[in-house]
């Protein structure tokens, strides 16, 4: 038979104190003298007391939980490396703090609000993360309505109440170009996420931006969709195409690493016909051949400062913006100067 664990009345009775002056020692509140709570703690490390979470819960009404939900279908969301980074540093930060995430993905959009509003009415989580804002996002109206505490990743380009965390992913891309421009490269592609994604979109501009300040006309720009086969797709219709670009800038790594993949099947030779850049810096990007020049982010570390500021706005204390590292380039083996044109 499974022993019982030990409660508060089992402390209280092996201390001969009161319940209430084991409850304000195990939860460091005053009202219990210093002695008596190094004794409480004592006795209760002994007997292998742990507290109760839903009782916890209860009693303060918490969920001690803080949610995501993410609408991309699930196999893409799979393949890419973000996620699982931002989420392990979530996860760390709410492990050292006793809290737990509850992850929903949804397959689109239709569902997306419907998810919000459960977690909120169920009182399942005390806030939520808010990432791949996209362009007029409906969701910072409806974290207002329904009075769920947020953090958003990025600062959406609506108003918002929500404490943000600072990405801006326009020096990064600038940097890039500006390394193929001072190459040489004039023929500069890109081949962009989702439009209706703010870091899609973003990433896009600073791309066009980086251009125009270089004096170059905007290249050619398509999008896809963050995905392998979407960024092997757009590869080809690029290379494809009349008067092909000597350089791509991808809006992620993995669909980069796809483009070069697509490069080498054609025999176009990276770095000496092709230049190719990508975004995130994961760690497939330093191991492919050529290894990637990419720009390097920190989604691990973003996830450990969305963490501690969402808890600390849970927990009452006023959070502003956080402001993170700029993203920077990482030079490696597949830019080079663009061929010589035969005379």
């Amino acid at each position: 038979m499974r022993p019982s664990r030990p409660t508060i009345a089992d402390v209280a009775r092996a201390a001969g104190v009161s319940k209430g002056a084991v409850s304000f020692a195990l939860n460091g509140r005053p009202g219990v003298g210093e002695e008596t709570r190094t004794r409480i703690l004592a006795v209760a490390a002994s007997l292998g007391w742990a507290p109760s979470h839903r009782a916890r819960a209860l009693s303060v009404s918490r969920a001690f939980s803080v949610g995501m939900v993410i609408a991309r279908p699930p196999e893409l969301l799979g393949a890419d490396p973000f996620y699982p980074s931002f989420i392990a540093g979530v996860e760390r930060t709410l492990a050292d703090r006793g809290q737990a995430l509850v992850l929903q993905v949804v397959p689109d959009l239709s569902v997306e609000e419907a998810s919000y509003r459960r977690l909120a009415n169920a009182e399942r989580v005390d806030g939520v993360f808010v990432l791949d804002l996209r362009l007029g996002d409906p969701r910072i109206a409806l974290l207002a309505e329904l009075r769920l505490p947020a953090v958003t990743i990025g600062r959406p380009d609506v108003p918002s109440d929500h404490p943000a965390l600072l990405v801006d992913d326009r020096p990064g891309v600038a940097a890039a170009v500006n390394h193929l421009v001072e190459l040489g490269h004039r023929r500069i592609a890109h081949v962009s996420g989702p439009l209706h994604f703010l870091h899609g979109s973003v990433r896009q501009q600073a791309w066009e931006q980086a251009l125009a300040a270089a004096g170059l006309p905007t290249g050619r720009s398509i999008e896809s969709d963050f995905s392998a086969a979407g960024g092997a797709q757009a590869t080809r219709t690029l290379l494809e195409g009349d008067d092909p670009p000597t350089a791509i800038v991808y809006g992620n790594d993995l669909m980069a690493i796809a483009g070069l993949s697509i490069a080498v099947q054609q025999g176009i030779r990276v770095p000496d016909e092709l230049s190719i850049t990508g975004f995130d810096d994961t760690e497939l990007a330093g191991y492919v051949n050529p290894a990637l020049t990419t720009v390097r982010t920190d989604p691990f570390g973003w996830g450990r400062a969305a963490a501690d500021a969402l808890l600390d706005l849970i927990d009452g204390k006023p959070e502003a913006d956080i402001p993170i590292p700029p993203a920077r380039l990482i030079v490696r083996g597949s830019t080079a100067p663009p061929p010589i044109p035969p005379s």
